[in-house]
């Protein structure tokens, strides 16, 4: 014989009510789920866009490739002194992976992807005459000089890549960061030490802005 449990006294049957709200509930709730599954696809990074940029946490793949930079020839007391230079430089730049160089690793180096390159001996940059130019190559007179750790830089903001130059050193050196790093001047200035180190400092052509 088979016992069958009489339901206690006290339980009641559920409410119509009730039943219908949790209903309607239910039903609201998975076009909501679904209008958020949507959002969230809508954020994500399609395949081909543009990722963030790189940094030194988070640096980006680096290829095996040589880095290409031009390499003029030098006369033998820039070559000395930039070969001071580059035994100054840091192997790793805030994380990024020191690379190659299709072309003079003894005046050129370069670091991560997209790459930040540094070029000594190239052109010692000159201050314009007027405000409205000068000679052929000179530096605006309104340009931007950055005075970081003991150099002078001239900054010059370029649409896909900051170039800075120094302006106070017997010979130039420049830095390139692209755009999609971060503060670039301060990217520049990882180098400030090194060339203070190995280039004697000059005050002939330094611009006001750059001096005491």
């Amino acid at each position: 014989m088979v016992d069958v449990e009489t339901p206690p006294a006290d339980e009641k049957k559920p409410d119509p009510a009730t039943r219908t709200a949790a209903l309607w509930a239910t039903l609201i709730a998975v076009p909501v789920a679904l209008l958020v599954g949507f959002v969230a696809w809508q954020v994500v990074p399609r395949a081909g866009e543009p990722e963030a940029a790189p940094s030194a946490s988070a640096p980006a793949a680096v290829p095996s490739t040589p880095v290409r930079v031009a390499a003029p020839k030098l006369d033998a007391r820039t070559t000395q002194v930039c070969l001071a230079v580059t035994s100054q430089l840091p192997t790793e730049l805030r994380g990024l992976t020191g690379r190659k160089v299709t072309a003079g690793p003894e005046q050129n180096a370069a670091w991560g992807e997209p790459p930040i390159t540094l070029a000594c001996g190239v052109t010692q940059p000159t201050m314009c005459e007027r405000i409205d130019g000068g000679h052929d190559g000179c530096v605006p007179l309104d340009s931007t000089m950055l005075a970081m750790d003991g150099v002078c830089w001239w900054a010059d903001d370029g649409p896909a890549t900051d170039v800075f130059t120094t302006m106070d050193r017997e010979v130039a050196v420049q830095v390139s960061v692209p755009g999609s790093y971060e503060q670039t001047g301060q990217w520049a200035n990882e180098f400030s030490e090194p060339v203070v180190k190995t280039v004697k400092s000059t005050t002939a052509g330094v611009p006001s802005g750059c001096k005491g």
